[in-house]
């Protein structure tokens, strides 16, 4: 399990200014060789590495006194580079390690500290549209993937990637499983995405598991293993085509509520025991008055789901409401159902 850092630009600068140092010191020499003492170009080349790597293997030496004295001046200097490099290249490579052992520790406290939080197992094309999702509902969440290239992806959306494998149970603890709220296995094997399920499932006996069904069989397994929800994007696309086939309209509608610029969304509104709202009819509420929020369905709490309920129910304390709004409005109940 590894959690990832990224390198420093400026760690990164000081390899190149070291190298390109280097370089130099050699270019010179070997400039300074080819003219003072008339040597082919490549034999000035080998001589000024030689010098600059303090190797002196001692079978060309200036016979001039130009050349010698250029000479003793170009040991003194391109050693001298070589060494500050070498000091650069150490100090930045033992920097980069402190930098990323510190890192680990610090983030790893920090995911500690997570609660209510949601993991995301996979960061492929569907895990990244989650991952975004997320990030624009600005709530905290972990990522989870074995791929290299991934995880660097990812890394630049999300402060915490678990660079692993997901089935594991160390690293679903890593990210603070037993804790969390919720789970999105979107693996691209079915049989890992199974036993991610059932590895997060006895973790965490109450943790909302949503899954990935690659294969159409697949989503009996998942819910046997303990997935909430199962979700095959094969099925869906298809849906969504033939919607978008028959009947345009709708799609459009549909579309205008999933799509990422969130203008039009539904929520999951839950009242809590301080809301203004709770002994208030939905008529009475002014957000429902004026329609700016739609109210689609209501779930008592330890009921049953109650499709449009009318405008004369009574909002109550724990009642789970699904609306559908404009983005702002949805947002002012959400801040005050709590």
């Amino acid at each position: 399990m590894r959690i990832v850092g990224a390198l420093g630009r400026d760690v990164r600068r000081r390899l190149m200014y070291a190298a390109m140092a280097i370089l130099a010191a050699i270019g010179i020499g070997s400039v300074g060789f080819y003219f003072l003492e008339g040597w082919p170009f490549l034999t000035s080349v080998y001589t000024a590495t030689q010098t600059v790597t303090t190797v002196g293997y001692g079978d060309h030496t200036p016979a001039t006194t130009a050349g010698q004295a250029f000479a003793t001046v170009f040991m003194l200097i391109g050693v001298g580079t070589v060494l500050y490099s070498l000091t650069v290249v150490a100090q930045s490579v033992i920097q980069t390690q402190l930098i990323e052992i510190l890192g680990e520790r610090r983030k790893q406290k920090e995911m500690d500290r997570l609660s209510d939080h949601y993991i995301v197992c996979g960061a492929g094309r569907v895990g990244r549209r989650i991952i975004r999702n997320l990030t624009r509902q600005e709530v905290p969440f972990v990522v989870i993937d074995s791929r290299p290239d991934r995880v660097e992806r990812v890394a630049e959306l999300s402060p915490y990637v678990i660079s692993g494998d997901a089935t594991s149970e160390e690293n679903l603890r890593a990210a603070g499983v037993d804790r969390a709220r919720g789970l999105a296995t979107c693996l691209p094997d079915d049989a890992d995405n199974v036993y991610t399920v059932l590895t997060a499932r006895d973790l965490n006996p109450n943790l909302h598991i949503v899954a990935r069904a690659v294969e159409e069989q697949a989503e009996a397994k998942l819910i046997r293993a303990g997935a909430n929800r199962v979700v095959s994007p094969t099925i869906i696309g298809s849906q969504s085509m033939a919607r978008a086939l028959l009947k345009p309209a709708i799609a459009d509608f549909m579309d205008s509520i999933v799509a990422e610029s969130l203008e039009l969304v539904f929520e999951e509104v839950t009242i809590n025991e301080h809301s203004p709202l709770i002994g208030q009819t939905f008529r009475d509420t002014a957000l429902f008055n004026y329609q700016s929020v739609i109210v689609v369905a209501r779930r008592p709490r330890g009921g049953e789901l109650e499709f449009q309920p009318t405008r004369d129910s009574t909002i109550d304390e724990g009642d789970l409401l699904i609306v559908v709004g404009k983005a702002d409005s949805v947002k002012q109940l959400v801040e005050i159902s709590r």
